[in-house]
């Protein structure tokens, strides 16, 4: 190993070592938020969610009657997390710390992954910041400390497909994370797609290793579910709409706008499907013109659900950052900031669902910093160059189509 090689890998584990040690420290601090605060009414409603499955199992919940509680509309992987919770509760830990445990180990994941992704395409330095900036995203910190909820959790699968996919030529691991990404919520479905389509691109033998994971996982996962209790799950987690509210995004603007309610009807039912169509096509498409930049690819997807998303709900927050910090420092800053401010008063106010016009314009202000990010983002994206060799990504000729070299005689 060269002088300069041997200077580069020491970097790397000291750039490392720091991200580690900060996102540890961020573990630690979520989860005093965690355990010093009774969180927001979800915390309630996973308690119950959990003390029913005790009962029924994590199957049969699909079906079964909870009286005073919302829709269970999560995936099958949940049920069993929120089982596991329920019988280590008041062992461990109280339930309500419990379960935001998952989405602050889930933060801690994402830090260090974000660094891998970074310094293979940047510098350790700037793998460095946008790792840290991950643990101390001020949206991470409420959404997955105080609220709780598996957005984290499911956002981390997915970067970590990525990851696996496109920078460790791992396309088995890459598919099982995959599968875990729409087990625990369904949210990264809108991903799949561009994850499928870099795994064709890598050749034959990923693309089948890819879908191996994939598919045996959501076998085990989702079948005893498929098999038992098909329209309940189709239902309450397929065809789940979202909140009712009106806080963010297109929603929002359609009703300063004074749309008819028949068109704010028609945008959260059969619009949302528009809004996956589009969101699906944007990913799909972009991984097919740079698939070794999938993992930037996955946090564009990401923000542009998120973005055109007619479902309200604070916690939906997390779903672009862990992403727009992969895409760059200032996109994830931009982001975490306006919309950090703005989670993190509705929570201390006990306001997740009730804005006023200051936070909707707040809202708004996000929203807006979001599309000029993930603008941003598509344009880093598609001038992104082809990896250098050894670099840990599919081979030159798996990325860009060859080019055809014109000779003169």
């Amino acid at each position: 190993m060269s002088l300069l090689n041997f200077r580069k890998v020491l970097a790397a584990h000291r750039g490392m070592a720091v991200v580690v040690l900060v996102a540890a420290v961020g573990l630690i601090g979520k989860m005093m938020l965690a355990a010093g605060t009774g969180g927001p009414a979800d915390v309630r409603f996973f308690h119950g969610f959990a003390r029913n499955i005790a009962e029924v199992g994590p199957v049969r919940i699909y079906d079964h009657p909870m009286a005073h509680l919302p829709v269970y509309n999560h995936p099958p992987l949940a049920g069993w997390m929120l089982l596991v919770l329920n019988e280590l509760a008041g062992r461990v830990a109280d339930f309500s710390t419990l379960i935001r445990l998952p989405a602050c180990l889930a933060d801690f994941v994402s830090s260090i992954l974000v660094f891998e992704i970074v310094r293979r395409r940047r510098s350790v330095r700037m793998a460095v910041a946008c790792g840290i900036g991950v643990t101390l995203s001020p949206v991470l910190i409420p959404t997955s400390g105080f609220h709780g909820n598996t957005d984290s959790v499911a956002v981390m699968f997915a970067l970590a497909a990525a990851y696996l996919l496109a920078d460790r030529k791992s396309p088995l691991a890459a598919g099982v994370c995959a599968a875990l990404s729409i087990s625990v919520k369904f949210v990264p479905v809108v991903a799949l797609p561009a994850l499928v389509i870099a795994a064709f691109r890598g050749g034959r033998r990923p693309f089948v290793r890819f879908a191996a994971g994939l598919g045996a996982v959501f076998l085990v996962v989702w079948g005893p579910a498929l098999v038992t209790v098909p329209l309940a799950l189709k239902e309450k987690v397929l065809e789940y709409e979202g909140g009712r509210t009106r806080l963010w995004g297109l929603i929002r603007f359609a009703d300063w706008l004074g749309a008819p309610e028949s068109t704010i009807a028609f945008m959260r039912g059969d619009g949302h499907y528009v809004v996956v169509l589009i969101t699906v096509a944007a990913g799909a498409w972009l991984a097919w013109r740079r698939p070794a930049e999938l993992p930037a690819v996955v946090g564009v997807t990401m923000g542009v659900l998120l973005l055109l998303s007619t479902a309200s709900g604070v916690q939906y927050l997390a779903w672009p950052v862990a992403g727009l910090f992969v895409i760059g420092l200032w996109e994830g800053l931009g982001y975490s900031l306006v919309a950090g401010a703005l989670a993190s008063w509705v929570y201390a106010v006990h306001r997740a669902v009730r804005w006023n016009s200051f936070e909707l314009t707040v809202g708004a202000v996000g929203w807006l910093v979001l599309a000029i990010a993930l603008a941003s983002a598509v344009h880093k994206v598609l001038g992104a160059r082809p990896p250098q060799a050894g670099a840990g990504s599919f081979p030159r000729q798996a990325i860009e189509p060859q080019q055809t070299v014109e000779t003169r005689t």
